[in-house]
């Protein structure tokens, strides 16, 4: 089971499973596989438990575990391996591969540590021999007693008598058990792939959109609904309402950036959450051409939403946003996904996850030398990595200037009490607050909003190095200031976008090894797309839009150049 988990195989085949042994109120000899079902999330197919154990009370136990038990078939009696009835009933029933699968999806997907055990009755070809066969165990077990046989020697004692005494036919009903569980659990196990791979699934999770192993890039975080409102006036009055336009879009930072770098080339595995409800269905037809199946979608929650109030001049005054569900992308269910991301080149990470899957991500990172990327989104969230050594296996991070003060403030380092206004000491904080991070990070993107970016990392012939350094050494930084491209404030539409549009764009100029400048410049001109797009992430952009060679030299902002102590 373990090794299955690890493995991101979600359905695990075996003979039947140990349990609570004869007298386990009194010796407490219960079998390790209770306790690993209840804390390992995988679905296991067995022929229900030995006869020689005691049936109630394991199945009592496995419901304090907190594992869902259910018979494979027509009826709900729970076998006992060589029988298919125990006079014990399980507490769910499911009659294909279908609904085992739709059982297993749904069970997985609330992002539990415990597991689901299916039992599968012996077919009914050998239900006769496994009636000699109960009875040959009863004497067995009888013998046993007898003998004061105790603890680990009596199971291979039994096996031993019962063998003897069918003459072999117990290893015959055995291997034919073995098969037959072998075949169920394949056909479930192809059934559950379809459904968590764009087939319809009308149980608590499904996943949508198609899948896609190959994925070079995996990017986990938030997915919302937006109400963007923009003021028609020049101050807005609280209390009261103000005269603007009202329009919904798709955004979620990392969906943002999926998006972007879906438009650009790429095909990113998101891994993502949402509800079961009419918001999440407007998201997936949205987001066709974005390889979704890595998002749960769960019943008896709601779809992240966010409002944000824009002024006339394009800056946002007020953000209101409903996220409880982010809290749902936990650990348990982005390890399912384990494979993928030891093998990404690039894992993005937005802030809205939770601290302990940010912290199972960049454990993986470090284990196999993987870059994240991690987009804070906000101040309160930038902290998350730097709550303890996570933030060591970053390699790139795009913080706004009030992040940046919470991620070294988080660390235990002086940070100014109020933020610089003038540009020159905006530009020293930033270089300052940068340095102790750049001890670890590869290279820090620090956003300045109208003031373009700065690029903090390894100096490399007059520039910042933004290729992936292959090892940790002692380099020589620096600092690269980019002014923004002008957007003007009647043809600013949406504010919320143009970060995540840069960060994916610099990451694609990345990943195809362009020079920094190129990367800095795809990044500039996806993040004008979107200001002046209604969507957070604009839907015409493409590569062709942000190719730096077809915008005129001599309109691109120069770039200054300083170094960091």
């Amino acid at each position: 089971m373990i090794a299955a988990h690890r493995a991101g195989i979600p359905v695990f085949v075996t003979g039947g499973i140990g349990g609570v042994h004869r007298d386990g109120e009194n010796s407490l000899d219960i079998s390790a596989d209770l306790t690993e079902l209840g804390r390992t999330p995988i679905a296991v197919v067995s022929a229900g438990v030995k006869s020689i154990l005691d049936i109630g009370r394991t199945l009592e136990f496995l419901e304090t575990q907190g594992v869902c038990v259910a018979t494979y078939g027509a009826l709900k009696n729970f076998p006992a391996f060589f029988s298919p009835q125990s006079g014990f009933t399980s507490p769910y029933q499911v009659s294909n591969p279908e609904e085992a699968a739709e059982l297993i999806a749904s069970t997985l997907s609330l992002g539990l540590q415990s597991g689901v055990l299916l039992a599968v009755p012996i077919p009914d070809e050998h239900a006769a021999v496994g009636q000699e066969i109960e009875e040959a165990i009863q004497a067995a077990v009888t013998e046993a007693s007898a003998k004061g046989i105790t603890g680990r020697d009596v199971t291979p004692f039994i096996l031993q008598k019962v063998n003897d005494l069918t003459k072999g036919k117990s290893l015959q009903a055995n291997i034919a058990l073995i098969h037959n569980n072998a075949k169920v659990g394949s056909q479930i196990a192809c059934a559950l792939s379809k459904q968590m791979n764009g087939g319809k699934h009308k149980g608590n999770a499904r996943r949508h959109g198609k899948s896609d192993s190959d994925s070079d890039i995996v990017v986990i975080g938030g997915i919302n609904v937006d109400f963007i409102a923009k003021g028609k006036t020049k101050t807005l009055q609280f209390g009261q309402t103000n005269p603007g336009s009202v329009c919904q879009s798709f955004g979620g930072v990392g969906r943002n950036i999926a998006d972007s770098l879906s438009r650009l080339g790429r095909r990113p595995l998101f891994i993502s959450a949402t509800g079961a409800d009419s918001h999440s269905d407007a998201v997936f037809n949205y987001c066709k051409h974005m390889n979704t199946s890595g998002v749960a979608r769960l019943e008896e929650q709601s779809t992240a939403t966010y409002c944000v109030v824009i002024a006339e001049s394009g800056e946002m005054s007020l953000g209101l946003g409903d996220m409880d569900i982010h809290q749902q992308i936990t650990e348990q269910y982005v390890s399912q996904f384990e494979k993928q991301l030891s093998s990404a080149t690039l894992v993005c990470l937005d802030g809205n996850i939770p601290v302990s899957t940010i912290d199972y991500v960049c454990s993986i990172a470090s284990r196999h030398n993987i870059n994240v990327w991690y987009e804070p989104t906000d101040p309160e969230k930038a902290c998350k990595p730097f709550l303890s050594d996570s933030w060591k296996s970053l390699s790139y991070s795009s913080p706004n200037l009030a992040e940046l003060c919470t991620m070294n403030k988080t660390l235990g380092l002086p940070t100014p009490e109020v933020l610089p206004s003038s540009f020159e000491e905006v530009l020293s904080v930033a270089v300052a607050l940068s340095r102790p991070l750049l001890e670890h990070l590869h290279c820090l993107v620090v956003t300045l909003g109208a003031n373009g970016l700065l690029l903090c990392g390894e100096h490399d012939a007059a520039s910042v190095n933004l290729q992936p350094r292959k090892q940790k050494r002692r380099r020589q930084l620096c600092a690269l200031h980019y002014p923004a491209l002008t957007v003007t404030a009647e043809e600013t539409m949406n504010v919320s976008g143009a970060g995540d549009s840069l960060a994916g764009a610099l990451m694609v100029g990345i990943l195809q090894h362009q020079d920094t400048d190129s990367c800095v410049r795809m990044g500039l001109l996806a993040a004008r797309l979107s200001l002046a797009s209604p969507h957070p992430i604009a839907p015409t952009l493409t590569l062709d839009s942000v190719d730096p060679n077809k915008f005129q030299a001599e309109h691109w902002p120069k770039p200054s150049f300083m170094w960091i102590d």
